[in-house]
């Protein structure tokens, strides 16, 4: 039985849904990032990041590369750099938004004299 389409975007989300990986992701745009250089980026343990980059491995978004002794990863396609900046204009958005209306909350606020010194 085939997996519903609305089903398999909230697993890829879900799959994405962890800080370590989206930041893993990030550093990916660039190119291919040896496991050293990672280890060094996001200061974790090597067996949490080992983890995490095989949940990555695993779902085809990432593809590990080995030269000699060095792996690295790679992105495996363009589309996760562009989700990632679509993520970014998003939330932009929300917290400009945010600041909106924190600013407006604040302009209609009553004035409320201190209270008497004692």
């Amino acid at each position: 039985m085939q997996v519903p389409l609305y089903q398999a975007k909230a697993e890829f989300f879900r799959m994405l849904g962890h800080p370590v990986r989206i930041r893993v992701l990030e550093l990916l745009q660039g190119g291919p990032v040896a496991v050293r250089d990672l280890l060094t980026e996001i200061e974790i343990e090597p067996s949490s990041l080992s983890q995490q980059l095989a949940v990555l491995r695993r779902s085809g978004i990432v593809v590990s590369i080995r030269e000699g002794s060095t792996v690295s990863y790679a992105l495996a396609g363009g589309d996760v750099a562009e989700l990632l900046r679509a993520a970014r204009r998003i939330l932009t958005e929300l917290i400009a938004g945010q600041h909106e209306l924190l600013a407006e909350l604040r302009q209609s606020e009553p004035s409320v004299p201190a209270p008497p010194l004692p």
